[in-house]
């Protein structure tokens, strides 16, 4: 019996096949993993592989001390980055990366999404902070990455792309769904004038709209 449901797995390749169609994700750009605290393990998309020729039996179970559990195709590239997050966030346990347009934008620019959406600042806590370029296929990235997003829920990859992490998948991929959305509006917003922003500890909600 797989360590990974195939309920879940298939919710994944769900989420996967959804980014493309939102336009978040390109080529073999991105990954999505899942956190299975029952085998003290994370269950993670394959590195180079398209998500629409992407199958449940494709994914990749990975212990956290990165021993591979199950799975025929090696793990995302960036999967010590996802251990990382897990380790950092207890509350924690899906993980989204991808290549959105326009938060890659503010990446390069190296300027964070502000609070331009009510959803997106109760769905990310605030402002989406840029963690500068570095390479991304290592622990040490994580680490910093961590500390540049703190209790947030999102982070900008400089001239990389958008991380956001969630309780379940549902929500750490309508965060990123959230992000995208803010940074259209912000772009859109700054080319006539400068928009309003809110702060999170200011807003007084506790759920997401």
């Amino acid at each position: 019996m797989s360590l990974a449901s195939k309920d879940l797995r298939e919710e994944i390749i769900e989420y996967c096949l959804a980014s493309m169609r939102y336009g978040l994700n390109f080529n073999t750009q991105g990954n999505i993993s899942v956190r299975l605290p029952e085998h003290d393990a994370i269950v993670v998309t394959p590195t180079d592989l398209e998500y629409d020729k992407m199958t449940p039996d494709d994914l990749v179970v990975v212990g956290y001390d990165g021993t591979i559990l199950e799975g025929n195709r090696g793990p995302s590239s960036e999967v010590t980055v996802h251990q990382v997050v897990y380790q950092r966030r207890p509350d924690v346990n899906a993980v989204v990366h991808s290549e959105p347009v326009y938060s890659n934008v503010f990446g390069a620019l190296g300027r964070p999404i502000e609070g331009v959406l009510v959803n997106m600042v109760i769905y990310t806590r605030g402002a989406v902070p840029i963690m500068p370029f570095q390479q991304s296929n290592n622990s040490s990235f994580g680490e910093a990455m961590c500390d540049v997003m703190g209790e947030r829920n999102a982070v900008i990859w400089g001239n990389h792309g958008l991380l956001t992490v969630g309780p379940n998948l549902r929500d750490a991929f309508k965060t990123s769904i959230a992000v995208e959305s803010a940074a259209k509006v912000q772009h859109a917003a700054l080319s006539i004038g400068t928009p309003h922003v809110l702060e999170y500890d200011k807003l007084g909600f506790t759920s997401a709209l």
